[in-house]
């Protein structure tokens, strides 16, 4: 596993973390997110969508738990929050989201308990103050490794290294 440590000073660079993510990101790419509420869980997807080339709205589909953003690959932002117990079928129906060739990101992954998501980009946002927040991105170094040595060699003003 690869690792990545960054501090984000505010809004705007959580997004710009996202659009790096996005950038290396490729079809059936799946970004498990952690965090309190209001971490930057859904800033971060933001980023991700517009780097993608979505130009709409985005929002935690806290209450949808799916939400679409189509661009050049087709986000699919997932909001886990509201789930006690995750059945096999549901399961099984979003392996099939994930396989479709789009960009997953799973807000609460860890209610998944880590199944299926052996080959996803771990992020891990946390409160530190204010606005300053930690972002933590872990991965498998195959698939996420230039993802992950960019962000740690990348410069100061654009990805601060916590």
């Amino acid at each position: 596993m690869a690792a990545a440590s960054l501090w984000s000073p505010d809004e705007e660079t959580t997004r710009r973390v996202g659009a790096a993510v996005a950038r290396h990101a490729g079809p059936s790419s799946v970004i498990a997110l952690l965090g309190d509420l209001g971490a930057g869980k859904t800033r971060l997807v933001e980023g991700a969508a517009r780097a993608l080339g979505y130009g709409g709205r985005v929002r935690s589909p806290t209450f949808t738990l799916m939400n679409v953003y189509r661009g050049r690959l087709t986000v699919y932002h997932f909001d886990l929050y509201r789930l006690c117990a995750v059945d096999e079928r549901e399961f099984d129906e979003w392996t099939e989201v994930w396989e479709s060739g789009g960009v997953s990101f799973i807000e609460w992954a860890d209610r998944l308990d880590g199944t299926g998501l052996e080959k996803a980009l771990t992020v891990r946002i946390s409160h530190e103050g204010g606005d300053l927040r930690r972002i933590v991105l872990e991965g498998p170094e195959g698939v996420w490794g230039g993802l992950l040595s960019s962000l740690e060699d990348g410069p100061v003003d654009a990805y601060p290294r916590a």
